[in-house]
């Protein structure tokens, strides 16, 4: 599995002339990277004296967002997994027979079929990760003044994670003919992408605001 790679192997493997991983995983990836971040920048403001000083509130939304970045950082490793998975299915669909014609029927469907699920993995990924940008604001207002460029970082890895995830729902579904389909996908996705980059800039002031203020 690749969540289980040594990461100069996995990085190879990335760079070989394997179709997968691809651009898909290295978004998972992404988005997972963002989390742990994100977990990173609260292990260090939890119990620290400012964390201390915090008001319940406060405290909470960190507590919250350690315990929910853990989930998150997780779940991209999964989704990784899963986009090479997709991707393999979809390729043992063009390997069908389609000599004859219930072979050449199955063939189509199994293809087609094989095309939304691969756009419908990197399309949770991208969704996934505008739901972390909440955890990753709370971390760039309220966490470790010190780590606070973490979540910065973390920030741009999830904004990439979402733009890298969209141009491979696109990819998959220039291939789909069901326009109805197409079209409430690609609402999605446009909503996707101007939300997520909203977020990133906003969090991204956040971040300069506090390093120029130390």
């Amino acid at each position: 599995m690749l969540k289980d790679m040594i990461l100069r192997d996995f990085v190879e493997e990335l760079a070989s002339n394997s179709p997968a991983p691809g651009g898909g995983s290295v978004a998972a990836l992404s988005g997972s990277l963002a989390g742990a971040l994100t977990c990173m920048v609260f292990n260090l403001t939890v119990g620290k004296k400012d964390y201390n000083e915090f008001d319940e509130a406060k405290r909470k939304a960190i507590d919250l967002g350690l315990t929910e970045s853990k989930k998150f950082k997780n779940e991209f490793l999964d989704l990784m997994e899963k986009d090479v998975e997709a991707f393999m299915d979809l390729m043992a669909a063009f390997k069908m027979p389609k000599s004859e014609e219930n072979e050449i029927k199955l063939r189509g469907e199994k293809i087609r079929s094989g095309y939304k699920k691969a756009l419908e993995i990197p399309l949770e990924v991208a969704k996934q990760a505008l739901k972390i940008y909440d955890y990753i604001e709370t971390a760039s207002k309220w966490g470790n003044k010190n780590a606070v460029s973490d979540a910065g970082v973390a920030a741009i890895l999830n904004q990439s994670a979402i733009e890298g995830a969209v141009l491979n729902v696109r990819i998959n579904l220039s291939s789909i003919k069901d326009e109805d389909y197409k079209n409430n996908i690609e609402k999605q996705c446009t909503v996707l992408l101007s939300e997520g980059l909203r977020r990133k800039e906003e969090i991204i002031e956040t971040v300069n605001s506090r390093i120029m203020a130390k």
